[in-house]
C-alpha cells in the first residue's frame, strides 16, 4: 500500500504544482504587465479591500505602482486584473466603452445589481433610464422643485442633529439621502414598513466590498440578505401602486408604471432592481462625500469662514429671509462650487472603475488579454502631483484658477 500511497501523493503534488504555475503565469498572446497574481483563488483580494484611513492613493495601488510602474497585473477574487494608474491609458479605456471594453463589477456587485436585467437592446434601455433619471433628478427638476425640497430636508436633518450630543455623519447622511431619494421615487409608500429602508441600506453598503463567500456570518452573506430585504420591501411598494394606480403621486414610480404599457422590458423585477440601483447610487457616494466635507471643513476653519460669508451675503440680499433658495442664488455660490469640487477630488470612495477587455489590448509594449478585468485607478489621477500641486492638501481655491483658465481659453 505504501508505494500506491506515495504514487498518489506524487501525482497530486505534480497536479497542484502545475495548477499553481498556471495560476502565476497566465496565458497571453504577448507580454503581460508586471505584477503578482497572489495566492491561488484568493489572489490579492484582501489587500485591495482593506480600508484606508488616509485620503491618499489606496496603499494597495500606491505600493504596486512604486514597485511595478503605472500598469500592473494582479488577481481579485479569482479574477485576473490589470490595474492602470496611467492617465493617458485611463482616458483611452474610458473612450473604448462598448468597443474594446465593457462595464464589469466585482462578483458581489454583479449578484446584487444584475438581477432582473432585461435581454432587450442595452443601448435603448440605457437611454431610457438616462432620460427617466434626468426627468426626475436632472437640472430642470432641480430648478423647478428639488432645490427647495433639498433645502428643507437639510434644515430638518441639521435641526435634528443639533439636539443630539453627537452624530455619526456618514450613517446620518445615508438616512437623509435615502429618505429624500425614496420620497422622490415612490413618495411615502415605505413610511409604515416594519424596518427603515435607510437602516437596511446602511448595513448593505458595509458588506459590498467583502470577499464573495456566501456563508452564514460573513459580511457577504449579510449584504445579500439585506439586499433581498430591500428588494422585497420595494416589490411590495410596486405591487400596491399597480393595484391602486388611480391615486396619482407624480413621482418616478408613477412614470415607470405608465410606461409599462408601451415598454416591454419594464417588468416588475426590472423596475424593482432599477429603483434599488438608483437608491444605492444616491446613498453611498453622497453620504461618504458629506462625511469627508464635514471633516475637511472642521480642519480648515478659514475655508469654513469664507463659505459662511458667501451664504450670509446671499441671505443679506433676500427680501424675505424665510423664502426658499432660488436657482439664481444657487448659481451664484462660486466658492461653494470650488469647495464641492475639492471634496470630490479628495473623496475617492472606491478603488476605481472596472472594465472588462472584449479583445486583446496593447499598451506600452504589454498585452491585456481578452476577458481580463481592467481596474482604472481614478485616485491616481485625482492625487497626481503632475496635475495638482500639493495634491493631498485641501485647497478649494485651486479650482478658481482652473475655472478662470478655462474661461480665458
Amino acid at each position: 500500500m505504501w508505494p500506491v500511497g506515495l504514487w498518489v501523493a506524487a501525482v497530486i503534488a505534480i497536479l497542484v504544482t502545475r495548477w499553481i504555475y498556471k495560476w502565476r503565469n497566465p496565458k497571453c498572446n504577448g507580454v503581460l504587465p508586471p505584477g503578482s497574481m497572489g495566492l491561488p483563488l484568493l489572489g490579492e483580494t484582501l489587500d485591495l479591500i482593506i480600508p484606508s484611513n488616509s485620503i491618499d492613493i489606496p496603499p494597495f495601488i500606491k505600493k504596486r505602482v512604486k514597485r511595478y510602474g503605472p500598469i500592473f497585473k494582479t488577481s481579485v477574487a479569482g479574477r485576473a486584473v490589470v490595474v492602470t494608474a496611467d492617465p493617458e491609458f485611463n482616458y483611452y479605456i474610458l473612450q473604448q466603452q462598448g468597443k474594446s471594453v465593457d462595464t464589469w463589477s466585482l462578483d458581489t456587485f454583479a449578484k446584487v445589481f444584475q438581477q432582473g436585467q432585461s435581454t432587450h437592446d442595452g443601448t435603448y434601455i440605457r437611454k431610457y433610464v438616462r432620460n427617466l433619471t434626468l426627468n426626475h433628478f436632472g437640472v430642470e427638476a432641480l430648478k423647478e422643485k428639488l432645490l427647495p425640497r433639498m433645502e428643507q430636508m437639510v434644515h430638518q436633518t441639521l435641526g435634528s442633529w443639533s439636539t443630539q450630543e453627537s452624530t455619526e455623519v456618514k450613517s446620518g447622511a445615508i438616512a437623509m439621502t435615502i429618505n429624500f431619494a425614496a420620497r422622490q421615487m415612490f413618495s411615502d409608500d415605505t413610511e409604515n414598513a416594519p424596518v427603515k429602508l435607510s437602516d437596511l441600506f446602511s448595513d448593505f453598503v458595509d458588506g459590498l466590498m467583502s470577499f464573495p463567500v456566501n456563508i452564514r456570518g460573513t459580511a457577504h452573506h449579510r449584504c445579500l440578505k439585506n439586499h433581498q430585504k430591500v428588494l422585497d420591501m420595494m416589490r411590495d411598494v410596486v405591487q400596491k401602486r399597480r393595484m391602486s394606480f388611480e391615486r396619482r403621486h407624480d413621482d418616478l414610480l408613477d412614470h415607470i408604471i405608465q410606461d409599462m404599457s408601451t415598454e416591454t422590458f419594464l417588468t416588475e423585477d426590472y423596475i424593482v432592481q432599477q429603483m434599488f440601483g438608483l437608491l444605492f447610487v444616491t446613498s453611498d457616494s453622497i453620504s461618504t462625500t458629506l462625511a469627508l466635507a464635514f471633516k475637511l471643513l472642521e480642519e480648515h476653519p478659514s475655508v469654513l469662514e469664507e463659505l459662511i460669508a458667501e451664504h450670509e451675503a446671499i441671505l443679506k440680499n433676500r427680501e424675505n429671509l424665510d423664502s426658499p433658495m432660488t436657482w439664481k442664488e444657487y448659481k451664484s455660490m462660486t466658492f461653494t462650487i470650488q469647495v464641492i469640487n475639492e471634496v470630490l477630488r479628495l473623496g475617492n470612495i472606491s478603488p476605481g472603475l472596472f472594465r472588462r477587455a472584449l479583445k486583446d489590448i496593447q499598451v506600452n509594449g504589454y498585452t491585456i488579454p481578452s476577458g481580463w478585468i481592467i481596474l482604472i485607478a481614478t485616485s491616481a489621477l485625482h492625487l497626481n502631483s503632475d496635475k495638482f500641486e500639493d495634491p493631498l492638501s485641501f485647497n478649494p481655491s485651486r479650482w478658481k484658477v482652473r475655472l478662470d483658465n478655462l474661461l480665458i481659453s
